[in-house]
């Protein structure tokens, strides 16, 4: 850690269902995180093949494993009012917020693969659209070292040919397996904290890792302080029982929203999880809802008191 709606393609669409064209039963869509980097091997690019919109597909996936932008730039739909969701409740208008995304990503990363699971392609006419299953594995670099996390995947999408070249215009990506709902991440935690109120201080240097990226963040006592992502800061609320909880907001990229993890005993370690808040202008995303998971650590040695 999407739904997604393109205003301006889907009228295009929409004239050729008149002409006979039916919805395969899903939503049109496809996945922007599965194409910030790549794995798959594509055709030849010839250019009968190039007719061909799986492998128009291949190569969009191909150009992302190789960080090449302007190849992606080629096969993916410019048009300023595409709207798309991600995992995480992620939100991207146009190619300027996608392109934004593909090199955070890239910055992020240390390796990734992608492990297609099948691929089905429909075509009619200048649309194409497609349904896949696949495994996402990034690799991100910690303070421990190299540590890799699978995405189970599904992804749907729909391709335009314009101009005899074609482009990716809508995408959707979900989780393709049930994940632990937050909620009941949360009883559990409150649980296991119930053994008598510590005082923690919270001074000095951590990493936070998230499904897909890790970075740092500087505390002070209170566990108040910026961290090294979107000039983002946390705000700690309240540690009870070693129940740690607060919110975080991120100036970078215009998000906000509250976490919940549980401090080891020795206070040097805490896992738990994160969710949105606010992201730009949408605030009505119900808390818990959307976010993943936490695991924090300590770098610096813990203060003597």
């Amino acid at each position: 850690m999407f739904f997604i709606t393109a205003i301006a393609n889907f009228m295009r669409i929409e004239k050729l269902w008149g002409k006979g064209l039916k919805p395969a039963g899903w939503i049109f869509s496809l996945s922007i995180i599965m194409f910030l980097n790549g794995g798959w091997e594509a055709r030849a690019n010839t250019p009968e093949n190039l007719d061909d919109p799986e492998t128009v597909i291949r190569m969009i996936v191909k150009a992302n494993a190789e960080m090449d932008l302007q190849t992606l730039e080629t096969h993916m739909g410019s048009d300023e009012d595409t709207v798309g969701y991600t995992i995480g409740g992620r939100k991207y208008i146009g190619w300027k917020d996608v392109k934004q995304a593909f090199e955070e990503e890239f910055s992020m990363l240390s390796g990734l693969t992608i492990d297609i699971l099948n691929l089905k392609v429909w075509q009619q006419e200048d649309v194409a659209w497609f349904a896949m299953e696949i495994d996402y594995n990034r690799e991100v670099q910690t303070a421990d070292g190299p540590i890799i996390k699978t995405w189970a995947l599904r992804d749907t999408g729909v391709l335009n040919r314009r101009d005899g070249i074609w482009m990716l215009v809508n995408w959707h990506e979900s989780m393709r397996e049930p994940i632990m709902p937050l909620s009941a991440k949360r009883e559990a935690t409150l649980v296991v904290a119930g053994a008598g109120a510590v005082e923690i201080d919270l001074t000095g240097e951590w990493e936070i890792q998230e499904e897909d990226k890790a970075y740092q963040a500087t505390l002070d006592a209170k566990g108040n302080g910026p961290y090294n992502w979107q000039e983002g800061r946390l705000q700690t609320e309240q540690v009870v029982d070693r129940l740690w909880s607060g919110t975080w907001h991120q100036k970078g990229n215009d998000r906000e929203g509250g976490f919940e993890v549980l401090l080891s005993e020795d206070g040097k370690t805490a896992d738990g999880v994160w969710w949105y808040l606010r992201v730009g202008s949408q605030k009505n995303i119900p808390p818990r809802e959307w976010g993943g998971t936490y695991k924090i650590k300590r770098l610096s040695p813990l203060p003597v008191h």
